[in-house]
């Protein structure tokens, strides 16, 4: 088999394959072939499906260049290396069926980037600047059972992400406040739920956001008063336009958001969906209590 595999990259190389499969090599480490003197620059496409990979090489994006798909479903990656970043000219990328828990955040400098599928993982979040490139198009996230929220810059570009995040139950509990003098400050809910296991707390950016969006527009009604310095100029775009509000409750989402795949079901509009009489639709909610009381019908 090794003879037969070395025959198989050689033959690539000398030949300038732009495409070489390598499914079903029962492989448990990266090729050497593969990065042997200056690798395969001419090679567009790497299929290595159904192997038994746990990682990739730090050297990758030297050897492979050019690279442009990038096919590893179904192996035992754990981890992807940082170099991972430098692979310039990847469209497709596909991690599907692996051990991830975790991805390196130097993914989210793969402007080429078209498709990324996460699929069936252990993933608990996703590195907040992917989806930052206008290129990307589809993001893959389902049955990471782990993983309840998404970076806001994937907001309407998540397609697959049924059987993300346990449900919780949180009972009906008075919201927590503090008071001083008139003054009362009511707590967000999700701090009723700090250090269980069922749900993780949001970002205190998201958190911020939200109670100062509030305050704005309740009691003072402009931003003028908000000053460069007192607030980053990034953030204050943000506080002024949010990138999408609550399919259940309308509340603006900043830095996060959870979705909601329902299946396809029938619908008098057909001639709005090409003719098609059943369309999918994908909720967006701004917590995960929200997620689970949202429905279509209510």
């Amino acid at each position: 088999m090794a003879s037969e595999l070395c025959k198989t990259i050689s033959v690539a190389r000398l030949e300038k394959h732009k495409n070489l499969f390598l499914n079903y090599r029962n492989l448990h480490h990266f090729p050497l072939e593969l990065l042997k003197d200056e690798g395969l620059q001419h090679l567009e496409r790497l299929y290595m499906k159904r192997n038994s990979l746990t990682t990739l090489p730090e050297n990758l994006a030297q050897k492979l260049p050019n690279l442009v798909e990038l096919y590893l479903h179904s192996n035992n990656i754990v981890v992807v290396p940082e170099a991972i970043g430098s692979l310039v000219k990847l469209q497709c990328l596909d991690l599907s069926d692996n051990a991830l828990e975790i991805i390196c955040p130097e993914i989210g400098r793969l402007r080429a980037l078209r498709h990324l599928r996460l699929a069936n993982n252990q993933l608990q979040f996703l590195p907040p600047d992917l989806g930052r490139s206008p290129e990307l198009q589809y993001v893959y996230v389902d049955n990471n059972t782990h993983l309840k929220g998404l970076p806001s810059y994937l907001y309407n570009k998540v397609i697959g992400c049924s059987g993300c995040g346990a449900p919780i139950q949180v009972s009906e509990v008075k919201l927590l406040s503090f008071s001083s003098g008139q003054l009362t400050v009511f707590l967000p809910a999700e701090v009723k739920i700090i250090g269980t296991e069922n749900d993780r707390v949001l970002p205190l950016q998201e958190l911020a956001m939200r109670t100062l969006h509030h305050t704005c527009h309740s009691f003072l009604k402009d931003l003028n008063f908000l000053s460069p310095i007192s607030l980053p100029r990034s953030l204050l775009e943000l506080l002024r336009c949010p990138l999408g509000h609550c399919h259940r409750c309308s509340e603006p989402m900043f830095t996060i958001v959870y979705p909601k795949l329902f299946p396809l079901r029938e619908t008098p509009m057909a001639g709005l969906h090409q003719g098609r009489t059943a369309v999918s639709f994908v909720a967006y909610c701004c917590s995960t209590q929200c997620l689970q009381t949202f429905d279509l019908l209510s």
